[in-house]
């Protein structure tokens, strides 16, 4: 879909390193590094080593998990690509989830300033959502992805090898991204993810069903680059489940992004159907699938005044006012929807009481 000069070539293969070499003949030797976390290197990095030997690739390890997403691991990354000779002319290759990619693709953008990276997304969450898009970044100040980019990797490779090493709750929450997709665009995406069978994976299906999932996210980047338009779509589900997230990590119970993007999901149908016409008929039956497959984050009444008040400091937000990405029907969106408090804390009701 689109110009594929705009952004990455997306590749879908089961063969990483047959992919890697033609990338790694286009940069002089010892000029390509590797950039990954301590977790995938373990399972999955540790097993190419050879191969990024024969190549004289080196590679930077960072401490798995989203705290480590912060200026002084982008710092890491700097310190051991000026210490091995990294020029303007190097290739810095990112292996690993969205939090590994965001934050090493920002290293890389501001290296020198700026050096070609490509992106091996080990995730669901990350093959469907950070490996296209451009968006590079890192945590500051207790906000999330407060420092960034947009630049596109020369590549990214997609490979559902990488997702049998991750466990159900974190399919699942790459899969929540999956279902915004067909909700905001497809109804056949959207069916063909509720037949799917997550709990006895077929891998060469499941690679064809991201494809069509990237296929969505990257006709909304590709016709808006800077989100200044209908690249808002993407913000689906988004308000409310960072503000989910945000709750979930004060009140000392953290959960998945998809999980809160599931809350999202259900929260900001519900709003569709008041503001847009959403069928009430559709509403119920995908948020009783949704439940059946995310189960519910407990809320209180208490809560609702400071989940609204997280919402009012959402990065989409403009003058002042909560901007939400919502849907008349499956397939087609409704951006820059302003809802009164009131009707905010009917759909926070409605799902309390689920």
């Amino acid at each position: 879909m689109g110009n594929s000069t705009i952004y990455s070539k997306i590749i879908y293969s089961r063969t990483l390193e047959k992919e890697l070499v033609p990338f790694i003949g286009k940069y002089a030797k010892g000029k390509v590094y590797l950039a990954t976390e301590e977790t995938v290197d373990q399972l999955w990095v540790s097993k190419i080593d050879s191969f990024c030997e024969s190549y004289g690739i080196r590679k930077v390890v960072i401490p798995a998990g989203e705290n480590s997403k912060k200026i002084e691991s982008v710092a890491k990354i700097w310190q051991f690509l000026s210490e091995n000779g990294g020029d303007r002319k190097s290739l810095l290759i990112n292996i690993g989830g969205g939090m590994l990619t965001d934050l090493a693709g920002f290293a890389a953008t501001t290296f020198k300033r700026g050096i070609d990276f490509l992106n091996v997304p080990t995730t669901l969450l990350s093959q469907v959502d950070a490996s296209v898009g451009g968006k590079t970044g890192f945590n500051f100040n207790g906000l999330k992805n407060e420092i960034g980019t947009f630049k596109e990797p020369v590549a990214v490779i997609i490979n559902t090898d990488f997702l049998k090493t991750i466990d159900e709750a974190n399919f699942i929450s790459g899969y929540a991204e999956m279902i915004k997709h067909g909700l905001i665009y497809s109804p056949e995406h959207l069916e063909e993810l509720k037949s799917f069978d997550y709990k006895n994976i077929d891998y060469d299906l499941l690679q064809e069903i991201i494809r069509h999932s990237v296929n969505v996210k990257e006709y909304f980047v590709a016709n808006d680059l800077t989100e200044n338009n209908i690249r808002k779509a993407l913000n689906f589900a988004h308000t409310v489940s960072h503000a989910f997230e945000s709750l979930a990590m004060e009140q000392n119970r953290p959960i998945l992004h998809g999980f809160g993007v599931a809350c999202g999901i259900v929260a900001e149908m519900y709003l569709s159907v008041k503001m847009c016409g959403f069928p009430q008929k559709d509403f119920e039956e995908l948020t009783k699938w949704i439940l059946e497959v995310y189960g519910k984050f407990e809320i209180q009444e208490s809560d609702f005044e400071r989940l609204y008040e997280l919402m009012t400091h959402d990065k989409k937000n403009e003058s002042g006012r909560i901007n939400f990405t919502l849907i008349p029907k499956v397939g087609e969106i409704a951006i820059n929807q302003n809802c009164d408090k009131a009707l905010i804390f009917d759909a926070l009701n409605y799902y309390k009481n689920l």
